[in-house]
């Protein structure tokens, strides 16, 4: 898809503040730092459109970006930021809980995994929270570019185990620096909304 219009409609934490378009969404979900800003960054060609923050945990509500006035990107806070206090940990896990649960227009999720290690006991309980959900799923492993070709069939192999994804999961290396994996991501995107 080729994107031009990007806009930030609104960063909700609550059902009532979703947007009313109707329009398809897909969320993105991972860990704090593993690279969500740069991957939407790259999805919609733009440099700094989507925050990265050195701060991790910066991202407390669900922000809904207008792709072209077709479909919603909804950023997800990061998990497993060991600075955020129990309670707001609580209060992200309800709030996407509900938004995961609950959004009719929800076509998938995109979640990501730091391709260069072994999924994270969070990336497990994300990808079972999803499965529990029923909802299609794409894995992202990041940062690809710092690993060797020879070994990314491995880094596959690994976030397939270490998920326990099932046969319909699909995974994407990708790198936010030489863009390997961009067009595999949205050909899945595509395919989940019907959006080209």
């Amino acid at each position: 898809m080729q994107v031009n219009n990007v806009n930030l409609r609104i960063s909700a934490v609550r059902p009532d503040q979703y947007p009313k378009d109707g329009f398809p969404e897909v969320a993105f979900a991972g860990r704090s730092n593993v690279g969500k800003s740069s991957l939407t960054n790259v999805l919609i060609n733009r440099r700094n459109y989507a925050r990265t923050s050195s701060q991790p945990g910066k991202t407390q509500t669900l922000n809904f970006y207008d792709i072209e006035s077709k479909l919603f990107f909804v950023d997800v806070p990061g998990y497993g930021y060991a600075k955020v206090s129990q309670k707001e940990r609580e209060k992200w896990a309800r709030m996407i809980e509900t938004y995961f649960s609950e959004r009719q227009p929800l076509r998938g999720v995109v979640t990501l995994v730091d391709a260069r290690h072994e999924p994270t006991k969070l990336d497990k309980q994300m990808v079972d929270f999803l499965h529990y959900y029923d909802l299609p799923l794409l894995v992202v492993g990041t940062k690809v570019d710092k690993v060797p070709k020879s070994r990314r069939n491995r880094c596959v192999s690994q976030i397939r185990k270490g998920l326990a994804l099932r046969q319909a999961d699909q995974v994407v290396l990708f790198s936010a620096v030489d863009k390997t994996g961009k067009d595999d991501v949205w050909a899945w995107i595509e395919k989940q909304t019907g959006i080209k």
